[in-house]
């Protein structure tokens, strides 16, 4: 083996070690995930809310629960059918619905001394190439995001922290301050920062426009 394939495979070896170790007493991390209906089950979300765009009559989900990445990530609950989530609201002429399903979680899953709200939907009514996330910013603000551009907050929950590790007993990991995303989330569940991501600067252009 040559000393540029050694190092390389180094590079890969030590990249590989920092994504996924961690503390033996972490439990996973507290996020928000997004959801996609199809048919009867909710699948995880390929893409983010800035890119993908649900047709009329479309039903997408967000859920808010500790998990350690996107194989264990929790569904949102409940029954989500599109006639049932829309059924007050009449189609207009150029615009779309979309239902939503906002999962706020357990409180076992809520940051200390907050109280996850009751589950909700609603029924979005935007413009007919609109995103998710710009249908999810028409009926549930305020938004928060982080400088990393995870997203944190939906209708202002939880007030606080974004991302965390989280400790088996439910409270922040060891070397966490519980603040904002800790490495491990950016490194070993990148595909909600890809989510939260697109989310943030969809949101950050139409307020600059």
């Amino acid at each position: 083996m040559t000393g540029v394939r050694r190092a390389a495979l180094l590079v890969i070896t030590s990249s590989t070690l920092l994504a996924t170790a961690a503390p033996a007493e972490a439990a996973g991390y507290r996020y928000w995930s997004f959801w996609e209906r199809d048919g009867s089950r909710w699948t995880y979300a390929t893409q983010g809310p800035a890119t993908a765009r649900p047709d009329d009559g479309a039903v997408e989900g967000y859920r808010f629960a500790v998990s350690e990445d996107s194989k264990d990530a929790s569904r949102p609950r409940g029954t989500a059918d599109f006639g049932t989530i829309c059924a007050g609201t009449a189609a207009v002429g150029g615009r779309k619905r979309v239902g939503l399903v906002i999962d706020f979680g357990t409180t076992a899953d809520a940051p200390s001394a907050q109280r996850p709200p009751v589950r909700r939907t609603a029924c979005a009514v935007v413009p007919r190439d609109a995103t998710a996330a710009e249908a999810l910013a028409a009926v549930a603000k305020p938004l928060r995001y982080d400088t990393n551009a995870l997203l944190c907050a939906i209708g202002g929950y939880p007030a606080q922290g974004c991302g965390e590790k989280v400790a088996a007993g439910g409270g922040p990991a060891a070397g966490t301050s519980g603040g904002g995303p800790s490495v491990g989330l950016l490194a070993g569940a990148g595909v909600v920062v890809v989510v939260a991501a697109g989310a943030f600067w969809q949101a950050r252009r139409r307020r600059d426009g």
